[in-house]
Parts: structure tokens; sequence; C-alpha cells
């Protein structure tokens, strides 16, 4: 039977600069403590959501963490390399191959 508590750990801190979020609890203070405005996106709403469910339903703290990574970094839009990997068409053949 998995533990059910708000005291549960995460397996990883989550840093945020200089404050270290190491339970489910100070997840949630941090999220409660959030403005208004920020406090009413989706993604807090469903971090917040996961939170309830791993500390009062048990499961895996990563799912609670992965819900506060998520929103953490919402804003962040990954990079397109255009020059990334090359397709395999347009290859020299090997004279075995010819």
């Amino acid at each position: 039977m998995t533990e059910r508590s708000w005291g549960r750990r995460f397996e990883d801190p989550i840093r945020i600069g200089d404050r270290v979020l190491v339970t489910l609890l100070d997840a949630g203070e941090y999220i409660a403590a959030l403005p208004k405005k920020e406090h009413a996106a989706p993604e807090w709403q469903a971090a917040m959501q996961a939170l309830i469910l791993v500390a009062e339903g048990g499961g895996p703290t990563m799912f609670a963490r992965i819900g506060v990574m998520r929103a953490l970094n919402r804003h962040h839009v990954p990079e397109l390399n255009p020059k990334g990997k090359e397709p395999h068409w347009g290859r020299r053949k090997l004279k075995r191959d010819q």
C-alpha cells in the first residue's frame, strides 16, 4: 500500500531560484502563494490537481513533480533546429551496393 500524506518527499527536489520544494506540502504552499492571475492558469490548476491526487490518493510522487515542472516551464518554447538530422536519401552508396 502506498503512503498517503502531504509530507511525502519528491525523489528529486524542485529548485525554483533560491527556494527548494522538497515535499508535496511545499509545492502546494508554493502554488497557493502565487498571484491570483498566475494561479488560475490551466497548467497550475493541473499541477495542483496532480498534487492532491498523489497526496490523498497515493501513487508515485513523480506524477506531482511532472505537473509542477510542466507548469513552471509552460512559457518555454523548444527551439527547432532545421539542420538537425539529415535525411537518408542523397547519401553516397557503397561500392558493394552498386
